[in-house]
């Protein structure tokens, strides 16, 4: 059966002026983990933040760090990130060319790891590495950019993943990030999702708590 829902606000969409002040109001409102994107401007046409900011921040909250690297070569940072306070690390299938060797080099370093799909790979690759990992992110976007519109095509993808961690009876939390509102949030969860990244969704509204409890009530 799949997890409780979970809801990881994405300071992408956050007040960067204010970021963390910003952590701290969702916490406030009940988040479950705080979920960074980190983009090289190459594997993605954006640039964020490194693991400076990461380190800086894990001093003002105890929620899990859940730090998605949109990177050309992730291994070569995923160490730097767990030094700075990650308690996880996904990277992309694209970027690798050993997901084996990945997982267990970014296992080694004390954090759970996840593999993320862009939206033209297909379910199938990540399917052998289930076994291995403690999170699948399926996006529902291109990544690189917030406020994006949810592909709908992508549900097939996280009904696929759902029925094989169900299949081989695996914990592994399966997460969507991409377009979640109160609407598609429905939608991911009914396909199997127990993650949802959530920015606009959240830091756009007054009340962060009231949309939280909305995205976990959809």
């Amino acid at each position: 059966m799949p997890h409780e829902i979970k809801i990881a606000p994405s300071v992408l969409a956050c007040d960067f002026a204010h970021i963390a002040d910003e952590i701290k109001k969702v916490e406030a409102a009940g988040a479950d983990w705080i979920h960074l994107d980190v983009m090289d401007g190459h594997f993605v046409p954006n640039i964020t933040f490194g693991p400076p900011v990461v380190s800086s921040l894990r001093k003002i909250t105890t929620l899990p760090f859940d730090v998605h690297l949109m990177l050309t070569d992730p291994l070569m940072y995923a160490k730097a990130f767990a030094l700075a306070g990650a308690d996880s690390i996904t990277f992309h299938i694209e970027s690798v060319g050993d997901p084996h060797a990945a997982i267990e080099y970014i296992r080694s370093l004390g954090v759970r790891v996840g593999i993320s799909i862009k939206p033209h790979t297909p379910a199938e690759a990540l399917l052998p590495y289930l076994k291995e990992l403690d999170l699948v992110l399926v996006m529902t976007v291109e990544p690189g950019f917030g406020g994006q519109r949810f592909m709908s095509d992508m549900l097939p993808k996280i009904e696929m993943l759902r029925s094989g961690i169900t299949r081989q009876r695996l914990i592994t939390n399966l997460q969507v990030d991409g377009g979640i509102d109160e609407h598609t949030a429905y939608l991911v969860k009914k396909s199997g999702a127990d993650v949802l990244v959530a920015g606009s969704a959240i830091f756009s509204r007054e009340d962060y708590k009231t949309a939280i409890v909305s995205l976990k009530n959809a």
